[in-house]
């Protein structure tokens, strides 16, 4: 079992200072993220997909035991409905591949259209997945918080595809009294947050509430789901969110210690972010 705990992404100016070292660069940003977390969404991949050579660099960039999980694009989510993109889907494997051990699994988040009536592309589209390759899929529709709920938790176990979860209660739980809360309550869904399994490992995307602090009880309910998953065997991937994202490692660190507080033996702690340069996180969060 790993815990592989990250944020939307391994590079923002405002982290400079107190999760980056005063004065990192931005060409440096993906080596100080990689050595005091150790995963990292990749919502980069859903705009474009990379060449070779930069997947390469980022393989090279971070440790053993970090892991990139990628989008998939948006060319064959949101464009083609995943639908007619055998070449979009194989180009894109072929990405996650060349990643070798640095490679998580891979997201696939559908658009706020796909419904029940899509079920079968979803279903056709997984089966010509590569196995080797492990997924997560998240839904966006109302149908599968409701009357085909049960149909797509069951197609995925079919395929092994784990369901992603995005969990914003604690965002919708505040008004939105600063632009940062209010145009992320415009951009995020708003459904009922699940814990359902249908994967050997989980995938949690975790939108917070702007105030850390304020995190605590919906970080806590969390760590008591993940404490058991762990347990058992299974990787957890737990992603946090913020409304623009500069304390989401604060995030990352309540969830870490929360978490620890409730297994049997406490994780290792994470990085001091403000010393020199921390460890290789393979070593930080068991496996």
């Amino acid at each position: 079992m790993t815990l592989y705990v990250g944020c939307p992404m391994w590079g923002l100016k405002t982290w400079v200072g107190n999760f980056f070292p005063p004065g990192t660069k931005p060409k440096d940003f993906l080596v100080a993220y990689s050595r005091r977390l150790n995963a990292v969404e990749g919502n980069t991949t859903f705009y474009a997909l990379p060449d070779t050579d930069t997947i390469a660099r980022w393989r090279d960039a971070t440790p053993p035991g970090f892991k990139f999980c990628l989008k998939v694009p948006q060319a064959i989510s949101h464009h083609k409905r995943l639908r007619s993109c055998d070449a979009e889907a194989a180009a894109f494997a072929d990405r996650l591949r060349l990643l070798g051990d640095r490679r998580g699994p891979a997201f696939l988040q559908l658009p706020p259209v796909f419904g029940a009536p899509h079920l079968r592309a979803l279903d056709a589209w997984l089966a010509a997945w590569p196995t080797d390759l492990s997924i997560a899929v998240e839904p966006r529709h109302a149908d599968f918080f409701g009357p085909a709920e049960a149909d797509f938790d069951a197609l995925l176990r079919q395929h092994g595809a784990a369901r992603c979860v995005f969990d914003t209660k604690p965002l919708f739980s505040v008004q939105a009294t600063c632009p940062e809360v209010a145009e992320a309550q415009a951009r995020k869904p708003r459904f009922p947050t699940r814990y359902t399994r249908t994967a050997t490992f989980a995938f949690v995307r975790y939108v917070g509430h702007p105030d850390v602090a304020a995190n605590r009880p919906w970080l806590r309910e969390w760590a008591s789901h993940a404490a058991p998953w762990l347990a058992g065997g299974d990787d957890v991937y737990f992603f946090c969110h913020h409304p623009d994202d500069t304390y989401a490692p604060m995030l990352v660190r309540l969830f870490h210690r929360l978490l620890s507080e409730q297994l049997p033996e406490p994780l290792p702690p994470l990085p001091d972010w403000n010393g020199g340069d921390p460890a290789a996180q393979s070593s930080l969060f068991g496996g």
